[in-house]
């Protein structure tokens, strides 16, 4: 963390200046019917409920991971 004095002797947070966090688009577009229960998990704790529903989330390891669990009912839109 950076700190500025002011004129008070006092410490303040510096301003950021931190660009918007990387998001992606994730698209589900192949239905989970006759898929196994943990694939049906993974796709709703994504926010996905309905086909062709189009959502964006942060781009992380973790979401990349989920993603890459299910690359067959879902597909990352560039």
């Amino acid at each position: 963390m950076d700190f500025l004095v002011s004129s008070n002797n006092m410490p303040r947070k510096a301003k950021s200046t931190d660009a918007a966090p990387a998001t992606i688009r994730i698209q589900y577009y192949r239905s989970t019917i006759a898929c196994p229960v943990k694939q049906k998990e993974i796709v709703r704790s994504l926010g996905l409920t309905k086909l062709n529903q189009i959502v964006e989330r942060p781009d992380t390891p973790s979401m990349r991971g989920a993603v890459a669990k299910v690359p067959h009912l879902i597909r990352i839109i560039e």
